[in-house]
């Protein structure tokens, strides 16, 4: 399977000002396989050291500051040379090591020459540790889960193909439109882990991919468990499963006492912070005023919450796939449509999307794009009322406004009408 990730490792490679690289991302992102992948194509070796296998490996780190002394070490571990520049230096589960994480400012300050990436699970929850993150001195990537691209690149490349050559404005002939469509259903049940698209490709199986994300989830519920920090882990937990619930109410906006009765945000705050920095959900601010910079109108208590992955989101809410696929109108259309719009925009825009609310109008999301802002509503159908959106866009007349749906891709008026199944493509179409 081919990730877009690739290109950002190889800028990274060539970078003048490239520092030690560290990887961040939820647990089966494919954040090992990147490495490796990169390692392999870009490299004439690399040497692999996993923290979580090897516990001697800390006692290298625990006793040694002087990164050339590291460097001997770690040569005598993989059997082999390691050189400036030829070979590829990774370290997965670092989390488990906090002073190989700090080590990676002796390389940049001592031996920038050699290459160095890493990467761990829950990596986001230390940032928030100044003593064991060497902050300034690391250069950071986020890693997703596949988008609908690479989903589609990997299950049917010659759709792909055409896909990829889609221009701005261009017509989309209704064969493919409804191939697309139908990818797209694919997508919102199978999702963009890659243990899952990978299980879909050999497989055909859908029960197969519901056992994958029911044990992804298990998996993910008990880092929680084991997670021993300050944030209390039954709280982490409760907040995670009320998602569903949260994002199934009217406006979708997050309340603390519908994780428990009479909850109160210094009960969860510190809980939600932990499932955002460890990359497992997506925190989207509502804004004051729709206006750049997006972040300075950040109401900060205001807040919705979405799952990581799309197809995650499905198997926690227990939708059927019958549902998605024969396109009935199922309870939690809107919601899931959302979260797979997020999760496709997040990758594209350096400053997350917002929502707007106040008691006249409702915009789905919001996108900052340089200075411009655009609105967005995001359809899990063909029906395009959104009173709100339309007054806005009549009201203020911005250069772009978005509507994703099931529509093909046309303008409509002052809105532009984006097929769902473009919407990792939106900064390209702009």
């Amino acid at each position: 399977m081919k990730r877009k990730a690739i290109a950002d490792l190889i800028r990274w490679k060539s970078s003048e000002d490239r520092k030690p690289l560290v990887l961040k991302g939820a647990r089966q992102v494919g954040k090992t396989w990147l490495m490796k992948a990169f390692g392999k194509s870009c490299y004439d070796h690399y040497v692999y050291f996993n923290f979580d296998e090897e516990d001697a490996l800390k006692s290298i780190f625990e006793t040694n500051k002087n990164p050339g002394r590291m460097i001997e070490l770690l040569s005598m571990i993989s059997g082999e040379k390691i050189l400036p520049g030829e070979t590829l230096i990774i370290f997965d589960e670092i989390q488990e090591c906090p002073e190989a994480l700090n080590a990676l400012k002796y390389f940049k300050e001592q031996a920038n020459e050699y290459h160095v990436i890493a990467a761990g699970s829950l990596l986001g929850t230390l940032l928030a540790k100044p003593k064991t993150y060497p902050v300034g001195m690391v250069n950071l990537l986020d890693i997703y889960p596949m988008g609908f691209d690479e989903f589609l690149d990997a299950t049917d490349p010659v759709l792909f193909s055409y896909y990829d050559s889609i221009q701005k404005e261009q017509q989309i002939e209704e064969i493919f439109h409804k191939r697309l469509l139908d990818a797209y259903h694919h997508y919102l049940i199978i999702g963009g882990m890659p243990e899952c698209v990978a299980s879909w490709i050999q497989y055909k199986d859908p029960a197969r991919i519901s056992q994958i994300q029911r044990e992804l989830i298990e998996i993910y519920e008990n880092d929680f468990s084991k997670h021993n920090g300050k944030v209390n882990s039954g709280r982490i937990l409760m907040v995670f499963r009320s998602i569903v619930s949260q994002l199934a109410k009217p406006n979708e906006k997050f309340m603390y006492g519908a994780v428990r009765e009479g909850g109160r945000a210094r009960d969860f705050e510190e809980a939600i912070e932990w499932l955002v920095s460890a990359g497992m959900l997506n925190r989207v601010y509502n804004v004051s005023k729709m206006e750049h910079p997006l972040a300075a109108f950040d109401k900060l208590d205001q807040f919705k919450l979405f799952v990581f992955d799309t197809g995650l989101l499905k198997a926690m809410a227990g939708i059927d796939n019958s549902a998605i696929l024969l396109k009935n109108d199922y309870q939690f259309k809107g919601p899931l449509t959302e979260n797979y719009v997020l999760q496709q925009l997040r990758r594209q825009f350096e400053i997350g999307p917002r929502y707007y609310s106040d008691k006249n109008c409702e915009i789905d999301f919001i996108l900052q794009y340089r200075t411009e802002i655009i609105p967005v509503e995001a359809k899990g159908g063909e029906d395009k009322s959104a009173p709100s959106f339309k007054k806005y866009v009549s009201d203020h007349r911005p250069e772009h406004a978005l509507r994703y749906s099931k529509r093909g891709y046309r303008k409509d008026g002052l809105i532009t009408n984006l097929p769902l199944y473009l919407a990792g493509k939106t900064r390209e179409l702009l």
